[in-house]
């Protein structure tokens, strides 16, 4: 172990100034997600459903706009990026949340295609930051301090839904959120090293970069999601079949805080462990959790299979760091985040289905199976590029660990903790 090398890496200003401003970006957004569903649901008297459609509308405008802001962020840089963003979130908020519901659909649909790219931004922040050696124990504090603005957000959210008026309280977060993303715009932090030649040389084509270890790690990041989006429905399934609805709050904070100390624990490891293996290993320690006779009792069980999470999130970003040349990786952690956002809306109706046929036994066993078969396509399609050679197009000594990728918890399993959890408002 190496915890020395937290205290190195700590010490870079830009990487405590990019970790500081993702926090601030990220609690305020997990929070107005669920905000928006308890809005939809409480003041405007809609159905689940309804509010499950204009989450499901932002969803997918957030996932097709991903590549285009990243590939944005490699052209233009973030300033000219995040420009049109301000613009338009400033715009939609301040509105939306003082319309009814097929405005507001619109309004949060725009607003998606607009959502600073917050994840992107600062996973290739650190990239750039800091030497290759240090980038994994990097990349394992921004998935802790993910873990923890995803444990702060929602529960901030049903507060302030609760004790006041969700238009106010949608107001309040998606606002606060604008002014990080305008701290963020301020502060301009580096994304990659320009030189001269950078300047005027075009960026390489995609089909020198796009090839089957990428889609590898594509697939794998949509499957992952799966994984997580799926435990996190089946988590709510076998709390309420057990009549424990109550718990699904502080059960789900145990799954993540084993995300945080895999994460840290992860980070100071001398030795980089393929993304496959940890993406298999997340997926068999979700299996035991079928064996969950109560909250205590599942909550446990949860603890092992979260260790997981956090570490296969910086082992698969660290892949995609050596899968693709720098001058393209906005657009790559575009895709990434694309890929991270299809497993999410999968994820849920899925695991659902499995709910539905198998009990919620299944929800967790459909988990693990999706997990396996996941890893097992990613080395699949990475033993495909070794075969044809693609590696003498763009070598790097970690190439071996880019074929699974897995997923910052998404927005849709903290929309369903809260949604179970938050007492009736008004």
């Amino acid at each position: 172990m190496g915890f020395g090398e937290y205290r190195r890496v700590l010490a870079l200003r830009d990487v405590r100034r990019v970790l500081l401003l993702g926090a601030v970006l990220r609690v305020p957004m997990w929070a107005a997600n669920v905000v928006l569903t308890l809005h939809v649901v409480a003041t405007l008297h809609r159905s689940y459903a309804a509010a499950g459609l204009l989450v499901a509308c932002a969803t997918v405008a957030l996932a097709l706009s991903n590549p285009w802001r990243g590939h944005r962020l490699d052209r233009v840089g973030l300033r000219r990026t995040l420009a049109p963003s301000l613009v338009v979130l400033t715009a939609s908020w301040a509105v939306a949340p003082f319309t009814g519901y097929w405005p507001l659909l619109v309004l949060a649909t725009a607003a998606g295609a607009f959502e600073v790219p917050i994840f992107s931004i600062v996973r290739q922040s650190l990239l750039h930051v800091v030497p290759a050696a240090q980038r994994r124990t990097a990349l394992s504090v921004d998935s802790v301090v993910v873990e923890l603005s995803f444990m702060v957000g929602p529960v901030l959210g049903v507060l302030l839904a609760t004790y006041g008026s969700t238009r106010w309280a949608l107001f309040g977060c998606q606002f606060a959120s604008i002014a990080g993303a305008a701290l963020l715009w301020l502060a301009d932090p580096p994304l990659r090293h320009d030189d001269d030649s950078a300047a005027v040389e075009p960026a390489p084509p995609r089909r020198s970069w796009v090839g089957p270890a990428l889609v590898g790690v594509l697939v794998a990041a949509t499957t992952s999601t799966v994984v997580l989006t799926g435990t996190d429905v089946s988590i709510v399934a076998v709390l309420r079949h057990l009549g424990h609805q109550g718990s699904i709050g502080w059960v789900m904070a145990v799954w993540g805080l084993g995300s945080a100390v895999g994460g840290v624990v992860y980070g100071a490891v001398h030795r980089r462990i393929p993304p496959s293996v940890l993406l298999a290993l997340l997926a068999v320690a979700t299996l035991p959790v079928v064996a969950a006779s109560g909250p205590v009792v599942l909550a446990a069980l949860l603890l092992p299979a979260g260790f997981f999470c956090a570490p296969t999130i910086t082992a698969t970003v660290d892949a995609l760091a050596d899968c693709v040349p720098e001058r393209v990786r906005g657009e790559a952690l575009g895709w990434h985040g694309a890929a991270m956002t299809a497993g999410s809306a999968l994820g849920a109706p899925l695991a659902g289905l499995a709910v539905d046929t198998w009990g919620w036994r299944g929800g967790f066993a459909g988990c693990a199976v999706v997990g396996v078969a996941g890893a097992a396509l990613g080395v699949v399609l990475l033993r495909g590029r070794v075969r044809r050679g693609d590696i003498a197009s763009h070598p790097a000594p970690g190439v071996d660990a880019a074929v699974d990728l897995a997923v910052d918890p998404a927005v849709g399993p903290a929309l369903v903790a809260a949604v179970e959890t938050a007492p009736p408002a008004g």
